[in-house]
């Protein structure tokens, strides 16, 4: 054999049935990076007895690619496919400040700020460690360890109650299997709504360009609204209330007590709002021994369905609304619950984490 012969031998690939797999899955993934493809596509072939010089003519690459990559698989298999470890210039921050950086990040920052920015943190490696850094490069110290002092997520503490799981199992049960004969509302109050008109008109979609609203608006006052949701049907009545207090609240209880039928029991889930616990309400529900309330647990008020209401009284109307006054405002959540009303379905109630849902 002469010496030109050996230097153009290629690499003898072989290739089992559990590796060919692997293989075939990257050369046919849609989701693979694209190198990655070449690369198992490159073994591929080779595996299956192909030249290199075919190989390079068949992918479209150089033929010292093909030699590459079928000799780094021969030697390392499927980790010789890998990237290998690039060096990358040397970091001009030394561990001392780059935990600088990361202990700023993660601690209150100087009153009065109320959170940090990366100018900020800059400034306070510079004091406590003596070595200015730009802005830019805490910015990439942050980034490389997915730290982002800039955002804030809220939430609450929860009030572990000693029933806590009791109120929660007992609201789920009614929901799910309503007792045979009686009337199940979900009630709540939705305040300080404001009527606010824009100053000027907005401007609709356009292909490749999102609706506009002006930023500007007119004032109009506010609007507080008392909802009772039917949990079985799906039906809502809301009213229009000038104070949330528990005469007004009561006195709803009263017109609902007016239209409901007189020889069924009432099921109501309720929140602990002030107007709700108060010894007038209090005092109001044990001369009514029909009326049956389940308390939502403190800070749990997510369990109530009308919220589901309200929400989506928020999202069709009032966040982008338009209100030229405070009777305006009313009248078009009013209307929107007439048609609601017209093809309303109950929400169907899971344990399971699957989102709520209309039933159909």
């Amino acid at each position: 054999m002469t010496e030109g012969s050996r230097r153009c031998a290629a690499v003898a690939v072989v290739v089992d049935e559990v590796t060919r797999g692997v293989l075939v899955r990257i050369a046919s993934s849609a989701k693979a990076q694209v190198r990655q493809v070449l690369r198992a596509r490159i073994v591929l072939a080779a595996a299956d007895g192909v030249g290199n010089a075919a190989i390079a003519r068949r992918l479209g690459v150089n033929v010292h690619t093909v030699r590459k990559w079928r000799g780094r698989f021969a030697m390392l298999g499927l980790e010789g496919l890998k990237d290998a470890a690039r060096s990358g210039r040397p970091r001009r921050y030394d561990a001392l400040v780059r935990v600088a950086v990361v202990a700023a990040a993660t601690s209150a920052p100087p009153l009065p700020a109320a959170l940090w920015t990366h100018a900020s943190i800059a400034a306070q490696v510079a004091d406590s460690v003596s070595a200015p850094i730009s802005a830019s490069q805490v910015g990439r110290i942050l980034a490389d360890l997915d730290l982002k002092p800039h955002k804030v997520n809220g939430w609450l503490t929860r009030r572990d109650t000693p029933d806590f799981w009791d109120r929660v199992y007992d609201i789920c049960a009614l929901y799910r299997n309503p007792p045979t004969g009686a009337i199940v509302l979900s009630i709540d109050e939705k305040t300080a709504i404001q009527a606010r008109e824009r100053r000027h008109p907005s401007q609709p979609v356009r292909p490749g360009r999102a609706a506009r609203h002006e930023f500007e608006y007119r004032r109009h006052g506010t609007a507080s609204i008392v909802a009772a949701l039917d949990v079985t049907t799906g039906q809502t009545l809301i009213e229009t209330i000038e104070r949330n207090n528990a005469a007004t609240f009561t006195a709803f209880l009263n017109r609902l007590g007016r239209l409901l039928p007189r020889d069924k029991d009432i099921h109501v889930v309720l929140d602990n709002g002030s107007s709700h616990t108060a010894n007038h309400t209090k005092q109001w529900l044990a001369a009514h021994p029909r009326w049956h309330v389940h308390w939502t647990p403190p800070h749990a008020s997510w369990l109530n369905q009308v919220e589901l209401v309200f929400s989506a009284l928020t999202r069709a109307v009032l966040r982008h609304g338009d209100f030229t006054s405070r009777n305006d405002l009313i009248e078009k959540m009013d209307t929107w619950t007439i048609q609601r009303n017209n093809h309303a379905r109950p929400f169907r109630w899971t344990y399971d984490g699957t989102p709520l849902k209309e039933t159909a």
